[in-house]
């Protein structure tokens, strides 16, 4: 079978937070006037989702609170994170009634790729036909609406979902190559494409390239010299080719693991109350080490400052999120150990050493990452020793580790709590009752 004879569907729940929290309600999700966001936080808090009523209204997606029109009525809901992982669940089980796991690809929380080929002699439909059992049937189920793009292969069955369903009156949209062509190829903004950010929209347009067909008719040379290997892809995307198959992303292990704890801190922290949080975050990585029984070979840290008003007001002026992000000044470094370990006390340490050594002590802090890299299994062969490590305690610390962890799967990760947790600055507490930086619900 040829890449063109296969079908996928491309399945998004629609504005997902929002709509579940208008079900909750007894609401229609597509007339409602709702927004997610914790009312506790500042008013430049983003609202983590928003409803189609709401956008109707101009009001975008992600937008902070402060951005909303005043006068405007509307519900602002506290996020229920783990109610979300729950209904999406849910919706996973729904999709698994009408295909095999392996056929499935979950892309977020509320999106999913799905290669319906085998299933259509199966059922006796098309593909679009499918898509709209399946839509239909999450609706009825949990009362979430849910868009559909349907194309050959993935690159355009996602394009089908970006674009053309979620401005279609009936949440469908569907491509091959030739429509692709005809319909987009002259489509602004670039950035409504899938994996083609601002700042890949910069350097093209800098070569005089604006939409997707002068991408394709393109000499390849200078798009080689600038975007190196990615150039590849953009090519073929530019043209609707996409080589990549369900098989291919399921068959897919990472040469390279890692584990990371990172928080966007609520105001800015001084540099002694911002080494407490990356204490407390170096003890949730070594715990989480023990847990998964992986060791590390390292461990980062990376810290972002608060922004200066200069930065500030460049920033405002450039617009786009890349913008801000290069308006963020950072500073980080990296600890190797001499073997591969899980310890505790080794990590704490060493985070405490980078944070001493790289983080500016006259600087205000807002956002930090603390990440185990180079992560192999505890029971790998091969694995090089410690000969000044004291094996003894070692093995101590780690049964009190182990222990620790089985108490919090348990009772929930704060029945087991150390007094750096109980410090006025310290934010594990609060953290261990969210999912993802945002309210659990729980």
């Amino acid at each position: 079978m040829s890449v063109q004879d296969r079908h996928y569907l491309c399945i998004d729940l629609k504005s997902f937070y929002a709509s579940v929290e208008c079900v909750e309600r007894g609401l229609d999700p597509m007339t409602a006037r709702l927004v997610v966001a914790d009312p506790e936080r500042s008013d430049k808090t983003i609202c983590l989702a928003v409803s189609p009523a709401m956008k109707a209204l101009g009001v975008r997606s992600r937008c902070r609170v402060f951005e909303i029109p005043k006068g405007l009525d509307y519900i602002m809901a506290t996020p229920r994170m783990a109610l979300y992982v729950e209904r999406s669940a849910d919706i996973y089980g729904i999709y698994l009634k009408y295909l095999a796991p392996e056929d499935i690809h979950v892309y977020s929380i509320d999106e999913v790729f799905m290669d319906v080929t085998d299933y259509l002699v199966l059922y006796g439909c098309t593909s679009r036909e499918l898509g709209e059992r399946i839509r239909a049937d999450v609706l009825a189920s949990t009362g979430v609406p849910a868009s559909c793009g349907i194309g050959p292969n993935l690159y355009l069955a996602k394009v089908a979902l970006d674009i053309t369903a979620k401005h279609s009156a009936d949440f469908f949209g569907e491509l091959d190559e030739a429509r692709y062509k005809a319909t987009l190829w002259n489509h602004t903004p670039l950035t409504d494409f899938w994996r083609i950010g601002e700042g890949t929209v910069r350097r093209l347009e800098r070569m005089g390239i604006r939409t997707m067909g002068e991408l394709a008719l393109a000499p390849e040379e200078p798009l080689y010299r600038e975007f190196g290997i990615d150039a590849e892809i953009l090519i073929d995307h530019a043209w609707g080719i996409e080589p990549v198959r369900m098989e291919h992303i399921k068959a897919y292990r990472s040469e390279s693991h890692s584990l990371s704890s990172g928080q966007v801190l609520m105001h800015g922290y001084r540099f002694d109350d911002a080494l407490t949080v990356a204490k407390e975050m170096a003890d949730g990585v070594a715990l989480d080490l023990v847990k998964r029984g992986k060791l590390a070979a390292s461990v980062s840290i990376w810290v972002g400052y608060a922004m200066t008003a200069d930065a500030r007001a460049q920033a405002r002026e450039e617009g786009g999120v890349r913008a801000w992000y290069r308006a963020i000044q950072s500073s980080g470094g990296t600890f190797r150990f001499v073997a591969p370990t899980n310890s505790r006390t080794a990590i704490y340490r060493a985070v405490q050493e980078l944070f001493e050594q790289h983080v500016s002590p006259d600087r205000m802090i807002r956002r930090m990452h603390v990440v185990a890299g180079g992560i192999i299994d505890e029971g790998a062969s091969g694995i090089q020793l410690d000969l000044f490590a004291n094996q003894q305690d070692l093995d101590a610390e780690h049964r009190r580790q182990e222990a620790i962890a089985a108490v919090k799967a348990r009772f929930g990760n704060n029945a087991v709590l150390k007094g750096i947790d109980l410090l006025p600055e310290a934010t594990q507490r609060e953290r261990n009752r969210q999912i993802g930086g945002h309210k659990s619900g729980a």
